[in-house]
């Protein structure tokens, strides 16, 4: 029987409590920072505590700063977008590791090319498109842009997951008179939700922490997404209102921890279930 080592488990210990600090603080600080007068930030320390609670800043971020409408927006934006990316990264992932025909080996190497096209090369194209078809003005470039930008990766992985699911379930269940597409529904999608899960999530972060594409497509003010919409909490000649930007910054960063705290074991799950032969 192994002994344990005490120092062993003290050394642990402290990395786990370093790496806890590390990861906790910043956020408690973001807490603070979002509690303080414009005032109080500026002539006070960076790290001391608020003078005042000015717990009004949220107010203020969701009513004046119109985080609610920028919250909105990314959530039409992001939903479908995820919907699509899902729904068609799924299927072609069933299609190029489940279905065998000529090609499929060549069809997913240029889905693996697409990941390597960086998103700069192909704003000004698409907003040349998008402008002549009369689609600017509207939350569908978005949309399109995130679909078009996250199916690389998703058919990637999901054709990975698909590598795991026995061949004989497909078999036993074009012996019963299955077909393709109920062969796709009632035994693939079931049998890969753990990893839809996980695509899902990844590509959500993805897409809400967008900037860069956001700011491109949304000319109008009440398109904005929020990571767009924070740039609206500094004023023309440089003056920020810190309080209501942090307390936006905590909406946006809490929103989505709670999401990843909530759904962790599953995203774990499906994290370890494609690297496991079925």
């Amino acid at each position: 029987m192994a002994v344990r080592n005490p120092a062993r488990r003290w050394w642990v210990k402290l990395v786990i409590g370093v790496l806890l600090v590390v990861e906790i603080y910043p956020l408690i600080w973001m807490f603070l920072t979002s509690l303080k007068s414009n005032s109080d930030y500026l002539n006070n320390s960076t790290w001391s505590l608020p003078t005042t609670w000015e717990w009004g800043n949220y107010t203020e971020a969701w009513t004046t700063g119109n985080i609610g409408l920028y919250v909105q927006n990314s959530l039409l934006a992001v939903l479908p977008a995820l919907a699509l990316i899902l729904l068609l990264g799924t299927a072609a992932g069933f299609a190029l590791q489940v279905m065998v025909w000529k090609g499929r080996s060549l069809t997913l190497l240029v889905f693996l090319a697409g990941m390597m096209v960086p998103p700069q090369m192909i704003l000004l194209p698409l907003f040349t498109v998008y402008f002549q078809t009369g689609l600017s003005g509207t939350l569908w470039p978005l949309i399109l842009t995130y679909t078009g930008t996250g199916l690389p990766l998703t058919v990637f992985m999901m054709a990975t997951y698909y590598r795991t699911v026995p061949r004989e379930l497909f078999e036993a269940a074009t012996i019963d008179g299955a077909g393709i597409l109920r062969a796709f529904w009632t035994i693939s999608v079931p049998m890969v939700r753990n990893a839809l899960l996980t695509v899902g999530l990844v590509q959500f972060f993805f897409i809400w922490n967008d900037l860069l594409i956001a700011l491109t497509f949304t000319n109008d003010q009440g398109l904005r997404t929020i990571q767009v919409g924070l740039l609206n909490f500094t004023g023309d000649f440089g003056a920020t209102q810190y309080g209501p930007l942090f307390a936006a910054i905590c909406i946006n960063v809490f929103g989505t921890l709670l999401i990843y705290l909530f759904l962790n074991q599953k995203v774990m799950k499906g994290l370890t279930s494609g690297a496991l032969k079925g």
